[in-house]
């Protein structure tokens, strides 16, 4: 465009026109918000829309980073999705709630909030192109503290996540060795010469005392510290430098990272299922997994616990969702993201959960052989001193080689003639449903039943290495996904922080912070963080951000939008849930946590070492009072950032966004020939052909249509003009 154009200018026009771009360039007043709840861009070379919501301009956006591909991009988003949870808190649910029974209320709830809520996530960074901070105060400065809370929620939630990657980093490096130092109890030597094993192990297991002794070396109530533990400290900090590695340049770094990190669990998971399926009872184990008891299916506990696994699984209200989704182009298809990501996590959760069970189906056996053995000698040892008489035993029975099947009908027999003083026999009944029906889940599952039963694999330190290399992965594609949740917010508010220092900076921090967690109680502190720091404040998150959108700013106008940024309408499905569904399911969500927490006695699982068991005790008021001040100060931000908001003592930053919108209107007229102008500006003759790189507006006004709104006074053409907007002056009729 020509140096003296009028429309840079702003010179005034001889011509009769009702109001032109030179006029709005001139004379524009910066908007309130209390007016334009949402940040609309204009795709470069479109005419711009009057009554069009505001977004931040071209111009200003860009220096800013993007995804080198879509698979780059996919990759980021499986991987922050994917996590520790899809191995070790998805079979345990499917397991403790009527097996394959309870895919079906999961997969119900994935359909009706996953993927609207996922979709709805995707969509608004895409579209605003900000972190979880600059979205909400674009959509509706008022609820602000929805990216704040987030932010906080990203904080707690990485201090503690950080604490379990070195603990698998601890574990991996321990498993280069034959045989693994978790497969016998140690010895002690007593008085010089007597060795004994040592009572804590013999009285449990030798995985589970090297999980609390050796690994964690755990106090027996959360009110003794014992002190800083100095090798899980060396493991944080070795889990803290790789994570800043992989983030210190952004998604430049993180992106590369994605490629290795999303994918290598794949292939050890596909390794541990055919490596499973080849063991002696990983069948029993995978069938008694996907039994379905359907009766479950009707217990409201079930649905609350699949509502919440759905919620967690694909990370909403993190931040992380939108911080990724900020760096793509806006004509990116987040429709097929949404639907793409959250099958994969799907999938990826039902693989887990075959491999899982095909393990501990095995192991199952190996424990139901095991107690058939001991329980054997016991009989033969009362058959030799005369307790029992050898009427009882069946003649084909052979102890040298005795059967679970041969035991069973032993047992059986001994239990109906010995009824009176059967129980001071010890016998136990060995039944495999029951080693199978010992539900295991997060810390127990990964550290003290999975490794237990790679300790009778072939080559157990190869598969022991692969398995925590793999949690390892898992841990830290959540991890970036956190991180880039806390540093793109900041990043958008303050531009002239170098990503480098604020990520190291931010690794700092959490790693001074996140000594709480690697205390001898530290464990303790770990439960609590997870029990209290997310649950409860990422629902209201999510519930305020589906508000937000569907209702403050309109449900048909986001549909509208969406149609303008992906070049075709979405189902109107997708209106419905966001405007119906999806409130009332997370409202539901909300209040069945709150009387959970209510009913639930607040406490923990202490391992007591004197009975070499776990023993749950309530927490001591102190400890109270931080679980419940956790609550508060992710919730916090909410109504601090909506008073402050209110009453005018914070700023909305409308003054930026009318300048931006000059700005940008300015950018996206300078491409135009200088005879086209004067046809696009006054109106004379007709706008260049040339096509707009967004697609033809049809405006979305509900699933019941209606007229599109035209503006009768055209521009100076005689011909009524199609606007496609709702004036943004106009009262929303849906609300």
């Amino acid at each position: 465009m020509p140096k003296n154009s009028k429309v840079t200018l702003g010179l005034p026009h001889s011509d009769p026109v009702t109001e032109s771009v030179a006029d709005l360039l001139t004379l524009a007043e910066p908007l309130d918000y209390k007016s334009s709840r949402m940040s609309m861009g204009l795709s470069p070379g479109a005419q711009p829309a009057m009554g069009k919501g505001l977004l931040p301009s071209p111009g200003d956006e860009e220096g800013r980073p993007a995804w080198n591909s879509k698979l780059q991009y996919i990759l980021a988003q499986v991987g922050f999705s994917v996590g520790l949870g899809n191995v070790w808190r998805f079979p345990y649910l499917c397991q403790k709630n009527g097996g394959g029974a309870y895919l079906v209320p999961y997969f119900i709830l994935l359909i009706l909030i996953g993927i609207p809520l996922f979709f709805l996530e995707l969509a608004v960074g895409q579209r605003i192109r900000r972190g979880s901070i600059g979205v909400w105060n674009y959509v509706y400065p008022q609820l602000g503290g929805i990216g704040v809370s987030s932010l906080m929620v990203c904080g707690f939630v990485g201090l503690y996540y950080n604490v379990i990657i070195g603990w698998s980093i601890f574990y991996f490096f321990q498993s280069f060795q034959y045989p693994l130092p978790w497969a016998e109890c140690p010895i002690r030597v007593v008085n010089g010469s007597q060795a004994i094993i040592e009572p804590e192990c013999e009285k449990s297991s030798a995985t589970t005392y090297f999980w609390y002794r050796q690994t964690l070396n755990i106090t027996s109530t959360i009110e003794h510290s014992g002190g800083l533990n100095w090798r899980m400290t060396l493991s944080l900090f070795a889990a803290w430098l790789i994570v800043c590695l992989a983030v210190i340049k952004g998604i430049q770094s993180s992106g590369k990272v994605m490629y290795f990190s999303s994918l290598f669990p794949y292939v050890v998971l596909i390794c541990f299922l055919v490596r499973g399926l080849m063991l002696k009872g990983s069948v029993d184990g995978i069938a008694h997994m996907f039994t379905p008891k359907l009766e479950k299916m009707l217990e409201p506990q079930v649905w609350r616990e699949a509502a919440t696994q759905v919620f967690f699984a694909l990370g909403l209200g993190f931040g992380g969702v939108i911080a990724f989704s900020s760096y793509n182009k806006r004509d990116n298809n987040c429709h097929f993201d949404a639907a793409l990501v959250s099958i994969i996590n799907f999938i990826t959760s039902i693989l887990a959960t075959l491999v899982v069970f095909a393990v501990l189906g095995f192991k199952a056996n190996i424990m139901n052989e095991k107690c058939v053995v001991e329980n054997g000698e016991k009989i033969l040892g009362y058959l030799n001193t005369g307790v029992l008489s050898h009427d009882l035993i069946p003649p084909h029975v052979n102890f040298s080689h005795l059967s679970a099947v041969d035991y069973q009908e032993m047992y059986g027999v001994i239990k109906t003639v010995r009824e009176d003083s059967f129980s001071q026999l010890g016998l136990d009944p060995c039944i495999l449903e029951d080693e199978l029906n010992k539900a295991v889940q997060g810390t127990g599952l990964a550290f003290i039943a999975f490794t237990e039963a790679m300790t009778h694999f072939p080559a157990s330190p190869f598969w022991s290495v692969m398995f925590f290399f793999m949690l390892i992965n898992l841990g830290l594609g959540s991890m970036i996904g956190t991180m880039t949740g806390i540093t793109t917010p900041v990043l958008d508010a303050f531009p002239k922080i170098r990503k480098e220092f604020l990520c190291v900076g931010c690794c700092i921090v959490a790693f001074f912070c996140g000594l709480l967690f690697v205390q001898r109680s530290g464990n303790y502190f770990v439960t609590m963080f997870d029990d209290y720091s997310a649950g409860l404040p990422l629902t209201v998150v999510v519930m305020l951000e589906n508000i937000s959108v569907a209702w403050i700013y309109g449900t048909k106008r986001f549909m509208q939008d969406l149609e303008d940024m992906l070049g075709f309408r979405p189902y109107s499905f997708y209106f419905y849930m966001w405007k119906y569904v999806s409130p009332a399911c997370l409202t539901v969500l909300i209040v069945a946590t709150v009387i959970e927490m209510s009913v639930s006695p607040a406490g923990y699982n202490a391992w007591v070492e004197e009975l070499a068991s776990e023993k749950f005790l309530s927490y001591p008021p102190w400890a109270l009072g931080v679980a419940y001040s956790l609550i508060i100060a992710a919730m916090l931000p909410l109504p601090c950032v909506f008073i402050a908001r209110h009453f005018n003592l914070l700023s909305d930053g409308s003054n930026k966004l009318s300048v931006s919108y000059r700005k940008g209107m300015t950018k996206d007229l300078s491409g135009l020939e200088e005879e086209n102008e004067s046809r696009f500006i006054l109106g004379k003759g007709t706008p260049s052909p040339s096509p707009s790189p967004m697609p033809s507006h049809r405006p979305y006004l509900g699933p019941g249509g209606a007229q599109e709104m035209t503006n009768a006074a055209g521009y100076g053409t005689g011909t009524p003009t199609k606007t496609g907007y709702q004036n943004i002056h106009s009262p929303e009729s849906e609300l």
